[in-house]
């Protein structure tokens, strides 16, 4: 790894945490960038890179020919013939779901109606 790739990843890490302090913070954006001195175009910027920087690792994700499937998932077929994993631990209360290289994992009493518009959000973006 170079310099470049090695300071575009901390700049996208730096990003990342950006974007998750600012859902922490129960924030509009404009108020967050207003709180840590930026313009709300720098935001969005930002987010932009990081949507293409995730949406570039799930092509390699889905080009890669080993299809390793964590024990305790089970495959689900969708109409739309599209593939997603569901899996949950009853000792841990959560649930992970996968679909198009995506994964997102939450509490098993987040709402499902929740969970399905973000994973629907997240699959438009690629």
């Amino acid at each position: 790894m170079n310099t470049r790739d090695t300071t575009s990843d901390y700049r996208h890490a730096q990003w990342a945490k950006m974007a998750q302090e600012r859902e922490d913070s129960g924030l509009t954006i404009k108020a967050y960038c207003e709180s840590i001195g930026i313009r709300e175009h720098v935001y969005y910027y930002r987010l932009q890179k990081l949507r293409e920087v995730a949406c570039s690792e799930l092509v390699k994700v889905q080009d890669s020919t080993s299809s390793i499937v964590p024990s305790g998932f089970a495959e689900v077929k969708l109409k739309t013939h599209s593939v997603m994993s569901l899996s949950t631990a009853s000792v841990q209360n959560h649930v992970c779901i996968e679909a198009g290289g995506m994964r997102i994992s939450a509490s098993s009493e987040y709402p499902i109606e929740k969970l399905t518009a973000l994973l629907r959000e997240a699959v438009n973006q690629c």
